[in-house]
């Protein structure tokens, strides 16, 4: 990454992956939430009660990553150039 327009759609690509990611993941355990509680209940060995907050942490800190680590240095080079 020898300039900060390469450096910038890496960021802007990596934002948009993540996000993608994020969606998924949301819709994943809205959509088939028993499913998705009971396997991760049985792998894990986490009571199904545990999980929504669980699930809801993840996709807190998942989400504040994204930001913190994509999408403020994304709009911080974007800004510079």
């Amino acid at each position: 990454m020898n300039d900060i327009a390469t450096l910038t759609t890496f960021l802007g690509w990596c934002t948009f992956l993540n996000m993608g990611l994020l969606l998924y993941s949301t819709l994943v355990t809205t959509v088939f939430r028993e499913p998705v509680k009971r396997l991760h209940s049985k792998l894990q060995g986490i009571d199904k009660d545990k999980l929504d907050a669980l699930y809801f942490n993840f996709l807190g800190n998942y989400k504040l990553a994204i930001f913190i680590f994509n999408l403020v240095p994304y709009c911080a080079l974007k800004i510079m150039a």
